[in-house]
């Protein structure tokens, strides 16, 4: 489970947007970064605090067309307010040169956005997050800091993170469950794994039916509930076992944009939960076998 600085995760900057079921390409969209900017333009209307400032030249920092402007931007917005939690989570993106850089300028984020939003926003907007504008900076920051404790094998603590943002967020719209999955399985806390699966059982995504073939193959083995889960799975996206088998090249670089059954949607599923099918004794081998 790749999360190099590099490539800016799902986790960083909200989910990855599904076409639809009707048509898998889309046009150029702007970032969402830019949208919020829309957003906070419309609705901000007369904030003056210095990190509302400092957040309106970050809006301007996601659009600059190369990385000099946008990490010049970054910095003016710290120099406009040291609390600019977006402001962090671009210079770890852009500028970090080892994964420990990365991780202190995320976790340099997430303290800003905590003393940005206040004490009283983690106790009264606890269950909006995401749905709050101002919120968001932070957990951008915070889902960097947690890909990024993961890669450093720090994973307990990426845990955490992750399981704490979605009590913040549990309606997820950064798709962290996609990624929270995964590590549970990998690290043999199945439990946990079944809770979080019972908490959006409703989910129709290829990496949430895989992920529930995978828990019932760990479970109960080559047993007809399994089978029943990974026949689900390869009806959701037929194309992911050929990634996950090594069949198929993974590309060098993520889609930006995946339709529900797609080849591009398969690629993100195989590259956020490889490691938990190979750290599964049989599992591979049991989906080579099913497949036959």
């Amino acid at each position: 489970m790749s999360k190099g600085k590099k490539k800016k995760s799902k986790s960083s900057s909200g989910k990855k947007k599904p076409a639809s079921k009707k048509q898998n390409t889309l046009p150029s969209l702007p970032p969402p970064e830019s949208v919020e900017g829309m957003f906070a333009g419309i609705l901000g209307g007369g904030k003056l605090r210095a990190v509302d400032k400092a957040q309106d030249i970050m809006y301007d920092a996601w659009e600059a067309p190369n990385r000099k402007q946008r990490i010049a931007l970054a910095k003016k917005a710290l120099e406009t307010s040291p609390d600019c939690a977006d402001a962090y989570v671009l210079l770890a993106e852009e500028t970090a040169a080892s994964l420990e850089e990365t991780i202190d300028l995320y976790r340099k984020g997430v303290q800003a956005g905590e003393r940005a939003l206040g004490k009283k926003a983690f106790k009264e907007d606890v269950g909006y997050f995401w749905g709050l504008l101002e919120t968001r900076p932070y957990m951008r920051a915070r889902g960097g800091l947690a890909g990024c404790l993961w890669e450093a094998r720090r994973r307990e603590e990426a845990v955490e993170h992750y399981q704490d943002m979605l009590r913040l967020n549990p309606n997820d719209n950064q798709g962290i469950r996609y990624l929270l999955m995964p590590c549970l399985i990998e690290l043999n806390r199945d439990r946990d794994a079944e809770k979080l699966f019972m908490q959006y059982e409703d989910d129709c995504m290829a990496t949430w039916l895989y992920s529930r073939a995978l828990l019932d193959f760990r479970k109960q083995g080559d047993s007809p509930g399994a089978r029943k889960s990974l026949e689900a799975a390869l009806e959701n996206n037929k194309h992911v076992p050929a990634y996950f088998l090594g069949r198929k090249r993974m590309p060098h670089t993520l889609p930006d944009y995946y339709g529900f059954g797609d080849e591009n949607e398969a690629i993100v599923c195989v590259l956020e939960n490889k490691a938990a099918w190979k750290s599964t004794p049989g599992a591979m081998e049991w989906v080579a076998a099913r497949l036959r």
